[in-house]
C-alpha cells in the first residue's frame, strides 16, 4: 500500500468526519456537507477531483424531479448495482441533519445525465416505507442482499435520541444505542420487517457491514452501555421467501476491534459469486487510541478470511491526530483527512 498527500484546495472546511463518499458512473462525490460558498451549494453533495496533489470540490445540480437530499452526516450508506434495466445508485438511509435532527427516511440517489461539458446532473428520490419501519438514527449500516432473484436492503444498528418519555431538558442532545434489531427494506414495495436475533443481545454503532448474495458480516462496533470495541464479528444469512423472509445469525471467531472505519474494495463486488476482496483501514481501537492496522477481508462461498495487510507509512500528520476520518474513492483507493492548519488529506492506495 502506497500514501500520496493532497491538499485540500478551497473546501477545507467541507471535509468533517460524518460526510460520505459515493461512487456513480466512474466519479466520486462528496455528501454530507452545506455551505460552500455559503449558500450557493444547498444540496449538500459534490463532485470530487483529485489532480496534481490537490483536493478540489464542484457542487453539483439535482433533476428537477428530484426530492429535497438534507446534508446527511453519519447516515447508513449501499450501492446498488445496474441491474435488470436499473442505473447503479445508492440508498441512503437516516443521519443526522444540519439542525441536529435525526432523520428516518430512505432515499434512492442515481445518475440523472452529463451535460456537453460533462456537468453532472443527480437524480434523488424517497421512498416510502411501510410496515416495521425503522426509526430515526445514525451511525448504523445498510446492505444489499440477493436470495432467489430478490434483491432487499438490511439496516442494523444505530443511535438515536432517548425516546420521548425519557427525554429531559438536562438529556435533550444525549442519544443510546438502538434495539438489536435487524431491518429488511423490500426494495420493490417498500415493505419493512423487524427481526429479533436471539445472537445480537447489545445495541451497537459505527461497525462495519461487508456483505455478498445473501450473506452480511458485521465487524466491530461500539456499545454505549458498555462503553466497549469488542471484536466482534456475526454473519447474517438472509433468504427471502415467499411470504416472510428468513433470518439467521452465527457469532464467529476472530472478529476486529474497530468503530468508524473505511471498507475499500478491491476485487469482486458485482451481482455475481465471485469473491469479494476489501481492505480495511482507518477507524478507532478504543476512544483515544486510532486503528493504525490495515486488514485484508475475503468473502467467498466458504465464508469470511481476516488477514492482516501492511499498513501504508502514516505521516507524522496522522499518527499524532486524535481524529481522522474519510471513505472509499473506489477499488482499491481510499481517501483520509485529518484536521489540521491547512487540512491535508492523505489518498491510499
Amino acid at each position: 500500500m502506497s500514501l500520496q498527500l493532497v491538499t485540500a484546495v478551497n473546501c477545507a472546511g467541507l471535509l468533517q468526519p460524518g460526510c460520505s463518499l459515493l461512487q456513480l458512473d466512474g466519479s466520486v462525490f462528496l455528501f454530507g456537507q452545506k455551505g460552500w460558498p455559503k449558500r450557493s451549494c444547498p444540496t449538500g453533495v459534490f463532485g470530487v477531483r483529485l489532480k496534481k496533489g490537490q483536493l478540489k470540490l464542484r457542487a453539483i445540480s439535482f433533476s428537477n424531479d428530484s426530492c429535497y437530499l438534507p446534508p446527511l452526516r453519519c447516515p447508513a450508506v449501499a450501492r446498488l448495482e445496474p441491474q435488470g434495466g436499473d442505473p447503479e445508485r445508492y440508498l441512503i438511509h437516516g443521519g443526522r441533519t444540519p439542525n441536529n435532527e435525526l432523520s428516518s427516511s430512505l432515499y434512492e440517489l442515481s445518475l440523472d445525465g452529463r451535460g456537453c461539458n460533462r456537468k453532472v446532473t443527480l437524480r434523488c428520490q424517497e421512498r416510502e416505507l411501510s410496515g416495521e419501519a425503522p426509526g430515526p438514527r445514525y451511525g448504523h449500516t445498510a446492505s444489499v442482499v440477493r436470495s432467489r432473484g430478490k434483491t432487499a436492503c438490511l439496516l442494523f444498528g444505530g443511535r438515536s435520541y432517548r425516546p420521548p418519555g425519557e427525554r429531559t431538558t438536562e438529556t435533550w442532545n444525549s442519544v443510546v444505542d438502538c434495539p438489536p434489531l435487524v431491518y429488511l427494506v423490500d426494495l420493490t414495495f417498500g415493505c419493512c420487517s423487524a427481526h429479533h436475533l436471539p445472537e445480537l443481545a447489545d445495541g451497537q454503532a459505527f461497525h462495519l457491514a461487508l456483505s455478498r448474495e445473501d450473506c452480511v458480516y458485521i465487524l466491530g462496533g461500539h456499545t454505549m452501555d458498555s462503553d466497549s470495541r469488542p471484536p466482534r464479528l456475526f454473519r447474517l444469512k438472509v433468504e427471502l421467501l415467499l411470504g416472510s423472509p428468513l433470518l439467521t445469525c452465527e457469532a464467529l471467531d476472530s472478529g476486529l476491534c474497530l468503530t468508524s472505519s473505511i471498507a475499500t474494495l478491491v476485487s469482486g463486488g458485482g451481482s455475481g459469486g465471485s469473491a469479494h476482496e476489501y481492505i480495511v483501514l482507518g477507524g478507532y481501537r478504543s476512544e483515544s487510541e486510532k486503528r493504525l492496522e490495515c486488514s485484508r477481508v475475503v468473502l467467498d462461498d466458504s465464508g469470511i478470511r481476516i488477514e492482516p495487510q501492511e499498513p501504508p507509512p502514516w505521516t507524522g500528520d496522522i499518527s499524532h491526530s486524535r481524529t481522522w476520518f474519510g471513505g472509499s474513492l473506489g477499488p482499491g483507493r481510499a481517501l483520509i483527512g485529518v484536521p489540521a492548519p491547512r487540512t491535508p488529506t492523505a489518498s491510499t492506495r
